[in-house]
């Protein structure tokens, strides 16, 4: 019998404590069953399955990142609160690595994204520290992919141990960031798109 008490957001956060030792690739619906002592199939009222307990770790995930930013961006633009919001983005992939995880591999269906507080309110964080670089669409959105992959990037090859130069691993980071903020600053105009009849039998 189900213990009581027992409700879709305990099952979800018994779940995400494992995912960060044992890795969000070998999340079970087993190891919660057994932390709360019931069979597998008494949390079917909680979660569907695995893919549902997977896309909710996603969307905790999405909630945790979101504290952490707010939290440190606020009253900060420019600069300032790029380099607060790479050290969050930082940190959350290093101390919560299963839920980290989760953020990259799940495909959240966006209507469902949309409706939870933790998605909306990170995707919103990051989008107003950019706009305060005075970017607009579709500017704003390159500068977001180029951000997620930049950050994403060094803390993957960090965790891997795939910095072996003798140059300090933090001394990069730094001029990581700050080569992410001077390129925001500058960033790169697009020329007007040339109409077709227009284009020379020489262009590209």
């Amino acid at each position: 019998m189900a213990r009581a008490g027992l409700t879709t957001e305990r099952v979800v956060r018994a779940a995400a404590e494992p995912a960060g030792t044992v890795g969000f690739d070998h999340v079970t619906l087993s190891a919660p069953a057994r932390g709360f002592g019931v069979r597998d199939a008494s949390l079917s009222s909680h979660v569907k399955n695995l893919g549902d307990l997977r896309t909710r770790l996603a969307l905790l995930a999405g909630e945790e990142f979101a504290d952490r930013v707010g939290t440190v961006v606020a009253g900060r633009a420019g600069k300032e609160a790029l380099v607060a919001f790479a050290e969050a983005y930082r940190a959350f992939a290093r101390e919560r690595p299963g839920l980290y995880t989760a953020t990259t591999c799940v495909q959240v269906d966006p209507a469902v994204a949309a409706r939870c507080d933790g998605p909306r309110r990170a995707v919103e964080l990051t989008y107003g520290m950019l706009r305060a670089y005075g970017l607009g669409e579709p500017d704003i959105t390159d500068a977001v992919r180029l951000l997620r992959s930049t950050f994403h990037g060094f803390g993957s090859l960090e965790a891997l141990g795939g910095f072996g130069a003798p140059r300090d691993v933090e001394a990069s980071w730094r001029q990581t960031v700050e080569a992410l903020h001077i390129t925001l600053r500058h960033w790169p105009t697009r020329a007007p798109a040339r109409p077709e009849h227009t284009k020379g039998k020489n262009d590209d």
